[in-house]
C-alpha cells in the first residue's frame, strides 16, 4: 500500500489528529515571518527607497531582517509572534478539516467517478478540500491578521474582546472581510500544491530513489513554493480588505486605503502602487512558504505513522 493510499485509508480520528499536530507544530515555527509579510502586505505607500510616506502613516518596512528589526526595537520580541493565538486555532482546525475534506472528496471521485485520472482526482480534492477550510476557520484567519498588524496602541486587548467588537460594529459580515479573495486564492493555490506533491513524490521515489521522507520533504516544498507565486496577489488582496471597516486607520499601518471588492481592491492597489504592488511581501511568503508546508506534511506523513503503530489496521480490521 502506497502512502497515499494509507491517507485515504486512514480513519478520520487519525487524520484528525495528525492534521492537528502538523498544523499546531508548523505555525508556530514560521510566525515570526507571518508577521513580518502581513506588515509589508499592509504597507501600502509606494516604493519606501523612492516616495516617503505620511508623517501620520506609520513605520516604513525595507526588507525581511529590516522588518523584523523595527518590530523587536519598536515592540519587543513578543512582536514577532502578535496574533499567534488565533493563527494556532486557525491551523490547528484547518489542517484537519483540510485533510479530512481531501479524504472524503477522494473516496466520493474514487467509487462515484473511477474513470477520473489521478493528477486530476487530486486537483479536484484538493481544490475543494482548500475552499472548505478556509470557509469554516475564516473567522480565525481574520483575527490573525489583525492582531499581527496591530503596533504598541492596541486595537483589541484579547481575542474575547475582539469577537465582541467586530460582531457589535461590523456584524457578521465582518468575520468574512475579503473571504472571496481568500477562496479565490486557495482553491487553485490547494489543487495545485497537492497534485504536484503527489506527483513529485512518487517521481522522486521511483525514478530518482531517494527516501521516502526526503521526497516528502523536497516534494512538498517545491510544490509550495510554485503554488504560492501563482496566487499571491490575491492573498495580499485578502489581506487588505481583513483590515477594512471602522479600525482601519487603527494599526501599525495607519493609511490603510479604503478598499472594495476584489477587483476595486486590485485596480486601486495596481493604480497607487504599480503592478509590484500586488506582490509586495512575496519574497518572505516564499521563504516560509517551503519549510512551512514541508514540515507540515513531514509532520503529518510522522503523525500518521504514530496513530498507526498505537492502533494498526490490522486491529482495526479485528474489531
Amino acid at each position: 500500500m502506497t502512502k497515499s493510499n494509507e491517507k485515504i485509508d486512514a480513519p478520520k480520528s487519525h487524520v484528525f489528529v495528525s492534521g492537528a499536530v502538523a498544523g499546531l507544530f508548523s505555525r508556530f515555527v514560521i510566525s515570526p515571518l507571518d508577521v513580518i509579510k502581513i506588515r509589508l502586505q499592509l504597507q501600502a505607500h509606494g516604493n519606501p527607497s523612492t516616495l516617503p510616506p505620511p508623517p501620520t502613516s506609520g513605520p516604513t518596512y525595507r526588507g525581511i531582517l529590516g522588518t523584523a528589526r523595527q518590530i523587536v526595537v519598536q515592540e519587543g520580541i513578543r512582536g514577532l509572534w502578535k496574533g499567534n493565538i488565533p493563527a494556532e486555532l486557525l491551523y490547528i482546525s484547518y489542517g484537519p478539516v483540510q485533510f479530512i475534506a481531501l479524504k472524503e472528496c477522494t473516496l466520493l471521485m474514487q467509487h462515484g467517478a473511477p474513470w477520473i485520472k489521478e493528477d486530476v482526482r487530486n486537483l479536484i480534492a484538493g481544490s475543494i478540500a482548500g475552499a472548505t477550510a478556509t470557509m469554516v476557520t475564516y473567522p480565525l484567519d481574520l483575527l490573525r491578521t489583525r492582531f499581527a498588524a496591530q503596533g504598541n496602541e492596541r486595537v483589541y486587548p484579547s481575542i474575547m474582546y475582539s469577537l465582541r467588537h467586530i460582531w457589535k460594529h461590523e456584524g457578521v459580515k465582518g468575520f468574512y472581510r475579503g473571504v472571496g479573495a481568500g477562496v479565490v486564492q486557495v482553491t487553485p493555490l490547494t489543487g495545485i500544491f497537492f497534485c504536484t506533491y503527489e506527483f513529485l513524490r512518487t517521481l522522486s521515489i521511483s525514478s530518482l530513489n531517494l527516501p521516502e521522507q526526503t521526497s516528502n520533504f523536497l516534494s512538498a516544498g517545491f510544490a509550495s513554493t510554485f503554488s504560492k507565486t501563482v496566487v499571491f496577489p490575491f492573498d495580499l488582496v485578502r489581506k487588505r480588505l481583513q483590515v477594512q471597516g471602522p479600525t482601519r486607520q487603527q494599526y501599525v499601518h495607519r493609511n490603510i486605503p479604503l478598499y472594495v471588492g476584489i477587483l476595486g481592491t486590485i485596480k486601486d492597489i495596481v493604480k497607487m502602487e504599480g503592478v509590484r504592488g500586488l506582490y509586495k511581501g512575496l519574497t518572505v511568503s516564499l521563504i516560509k512558504a517551503a519549510p512551512l508546508s514541508a514540515v507540515t506534511m513531514w509532520t503529518l506523513e510522522y503523525s500518521l505513522a504514530v496513530c498507526n503503530w498505537i492502533d494498526p489496521p490490522e486491529r482495526r480490521e479485528v474489531a
